[in-house]
């Protein structure tokens, strides 16, 4: 199936959509005209990654489709002590808690429409405003356009939230319906927040999502933000977080990429601000016959500013997983730092693995570094770890979280930490029991 080059949508249907969640007139407005762009944009280049023929834009039903009240008791929430909770199922938001005392000092935990209803000033500022416009590719104004479902976070100036806000985004796959999620998140002056969302499926029917995450992080703020990313087989994925920084503010991604079906993740921090600084550390696997591509970009847009990429994957099977880390230092950033380090380990010759560092530097004083590599799973600690009575399978296991711990111990949140270890051992696990079929 070949990507779709015009939408299948009407004017008239985006507009119907828009009145029926009451949005207000400027979100009809950047809807219908993300629309109408949708034809002249170009679809976003990644080196190395070929998606070209992946049904990114082949919507099959924008509606108002209700997920089923069954498949509530279908999903399973790993509740720990958050400050604050959110979970959504399909085009349906379940359930929404926010800490009292949070809510008195001015947090907002909110659905996306809802969150248009009661803060549409706040909302036009900042949503594909800032971090990413929509008419940035077809997939951004495909997003625009589409979007059906989200959540907003807003925490307010000098706001320091201890607990984690935690987040569950379920796809509906029981039925024949797109999956288009947003997510803006603004930590305001001063505010510190950890956010924690995970992304699953629920049902095998074909589907797509185009899920977008934008994190405004203004002058002094810091962001943790953690993702464990799950969608089933049967899903073509295209997933953008992207990172605004402002003044002296700092973002600390943590990124489990343990989706199962074809994705394209596109990860970007743009360091506006002086002083800047993001860490971006992602964590993937790939398994059966999937393609993954995976590009991690940071920008030094101010002087001073501080970005380093840390990116560890594994391939079984059949599968491929491309690697893409770009530093780039723009003229101006005069004292930046851009570093990165991309390694993907591969457990099977059939496999497909890149590891591909770009290095873009317009000015003279600055640092910057990478470092890449693509292997197979070292025979010494292999035969040392066999040699102890302990079988093939599980010492693979134990080489790879040895791989991946470098990445693991970068994560900040316990919580986020143990749940990404968890995916990844059950992901390992169902990964090699396939190889035997």
């Amino acid at each position: 199936m070949k990507l779709a080059q015009t939408l299948p949508v009407s004017p008239d249907k985006v507009q119907s959509f828009s009145k029926a969640h009451e949005e207000p007139a400027w979100m009809t407005d950047l809807r219908t005209t993300a629309l109408n762009q949708f034809d002249d944009l170009e679809f976003p280049k990644f080196e190395r990654m070929n998606y070209r023929n992946w049904p990114l834009t082949n919507t099959q039903e924008f509606a108002d489709t209700v997920s089923k009240a069954d498949l509530l008791d279908k999903v399973t929430i790993a509740e720990e002590k958050a400050a604050g909770v959110i979970v959504q199922v399909g085009t349906t938001t379940t359930k929404v808690e926010l800490d009292e005392d949070l809510a008195a000092k001015g947090v907002i935990l909110t659905d996306i429409f809802t969150a248009q209803q009661k803060y549409s000033e706040l909302l036009k500022e900042y949503y594909m405003q800032v971090a990413v416009k929509a008419d940035s590719s077809k997939l951004t104004a495909f997003h625009a356009a589409l979007m059906n479902n989200g959540a907003f976070l807003y925490v307010p100036k000098g706001v320091v939230i201890k607990e984690p806000i935690q987040a569950f985004y379920y796809q509906d796959s029981t039925q024949v319906q797109d999956f288009v999620h947003h997510l803006l998140l603004l930590a305001d002056e001063g505010s510190e927040v950890t956010y924690l969302e995970n992304f699953g499926t629920i049902g095998d029917t074909e589907n797509i999502a185009n899920i977008m995450a934008e994190v405004v992080a203004k002058d002094n703020s810091y962001v943790h933000f953690s993702a464990v990313d799950q969608l089933g087989p049967n899903t073509t994925t295209y997933l953008s977080r992207q990172g605004h920084l402002m003044q002296d503010a700092r973002i600390d991604w943590a990124i489990g990429a343990m989706s199962n079906g074809n994705i394209i993740s596109d990860f970007n921090s743009a360091l506006r601000g002086e002083g800047a600084h993001a860490e971006a550390n992602v964590v993937a696997i790939s398994t059966g016959k999937q393609v993954q591509g995976v590009e991690t970009r940071v920008t030094n847009f101010g002087r001073r500013t501080i970005g380093n990429i840390l990116q560890h994957g594994v391939i079984l099977q059949k599968a491929t997983l491309t690697f893409n880390g770009v530093g780039q230092i723009v003229k101006g950033a005069r004292g930046s730092d851009s570093q990165q380090e991309n390694r993907v380990l591969m457990l099977s010759n059939k496999s497909i693995g890149d590891a591909n560092p770009i290095l873009l530097i317009d000015e003279n004083d600055v640092r910057a570094g990478h470092a890449a590599s693509v292997g197979r799973v070292d025979e010494q600690q292999m035969y040392y770890l066999m040699s102890r009575g302990i079988d093939k399978k599980t010492a693979e296991r134990l080489v790879i979280r040895g791989f991946l711990g470098s990445v693991l111990a970068e994560i900040p949140a316990k919580a986020a930490r143990a749940q990404l270890t968890e995916t990844i051992e059950r992901k390992l696990q169902d990964g090699q029991t396939t190889e035997d079929d």
